[in-house]
């Protein structure tokens, strides 16, 4: 998993005033768990957009100058109206202890129900993973080839290699509805056929 680099520095003071000066100086508060410690520290809020946003999940390593700690991002806070960051914690990582994070599922293949004019539905952008830090991946791959139309992809279905997914084995990822135009033209086909035959007269 690529990993992207956040330079920071430490904070002392962790109070309602002191976060909310860091705010008005352009300066994101945030949190480092996982630790022996707990880590204080801020970071310019421009430092963050390559983490959050994309679409594509990341590691981290904090930079606090004397300071390197290699993470997760855990949750992210943010203003309801402006959608402002307010505050953001990670989780420490460490070589030989599982971690969980989101990651994007990536859709590969063709599916036989969306050639015979389907609607594909992806029910999951990201599915939650848990893994040791080096076995992290960057996607989890969705084969749909397989999918009829009206059929659905549950997780079950899905290859992990060296890692878990948490989610209950009925979580549908994907699946390929019947379009509007295919349940019409059904529908006209059912009353075709029950329509009586013309030109027939005795």
């Amino acid at each position: 998993m690529k990993s992207i680099t956040i330079k920071g520095s430490e904070r002392e003071s962790v109070g309602k005033s002191a976060t909310k000066a860091l705010r008005n100086a352009g300066m994101i508060p945030c949190v480092l768990y996982g630790g022996n410690q707990t880590v204080h520290f801020a970071a310019e809020e421009g430092a963050f957009k390559n983490l959050i946003y994309t679409p594509n999940a990341h590691t981290v390593v904090i930079d606090l100058g004397s300071k390197k700690f290699e993470a997760v991002l855990q949750d992210i806070q943010q203003h309801p109206v402006t959608d402002k960051i307010l505050h953001i914690d990670f989780y420490q990582l460490f070589d030989d202890k599982e971690v969980t994070m989101e990651v994007p599922v990536k859709v590969v293949g063709t599916s036989k129900g969306v050639l015979a004019g389907g609607v594909l539905r992806l029910n999951q952008r990201k599915l939650k993973v848990k893994a040791l830090p080096k076995d992290l991946p960057d996607f989890v791959e969705a084969d749909i080839t397989p999918l009829e139309m009206g059929n659905k992809l549950y997780v079950t279905k899905l290859e992990t290699k060296n890692f878990k997914l948490l989610h209950p084995d009925n979580t549908v990822v994907a699946q390929v509805k019947i379009s509007r135009a295919a349940m019409k033209a059904a529908q006209e086909a059912a009353k075709a056929a029950k329509a009586p035959a013309k030109g027939k007269k005795k």
